[in-house]
């Protein structure tokens, strides 16, 4: 029973030892030339004015459950589509009632404003 999983244990140990190999002559051979430009903190081209502990605006959160209702949104849809004849009426009403609860979500969002840009 054993020797069936040898195949395996030769394939992860040829990976080992060549991600091993690979990665040690990578640091050795590869260039290490720091500089200041390389060394200093990046954030969106300018030297950072505030701590990166701040408290982020409802806003930040609010788009990002938009974008997760409209990536659920497409997610789903594409499947549905392609089975759309095979589903019937059952499918039909299914995504209906799918989609009437991402609409919620999606009012949800537009009462609280986080489609308004300032």
């Amino acid at each position: 029973m054993l020797e069936a999983y040898l195949p395996i244990l030769v394939f992860l140990g040829i990976g080992f030892v060549l991600a091993t190999v690979l990665l040690v002559l990578g640091l050795l051979l590869g260039p290490n030339k720091g500089y200041a430009e390389k060394d200093s903190p990046f954030e969106c081209g300018f030297e950072a004015f505030e701590d990166a502990r701040i408290k982020f605006d409802v806003r930040y959160y609010l788009v990002a459950i938009l974008f997760i209702i409209f990536d659920l949104e497409i997610a789903f849809l594409f499947p549905w589509a392609i089975v759309l004849d095979k589903i019937g009426a059952f499918g039909i009403i299914a995504m209906a009632i799918f989609l009437g609860i991402l609409i919620l979500g999606f009012i949800y969002e537009w009462k609280k404003g986080a489609l308004e840009w300032e």
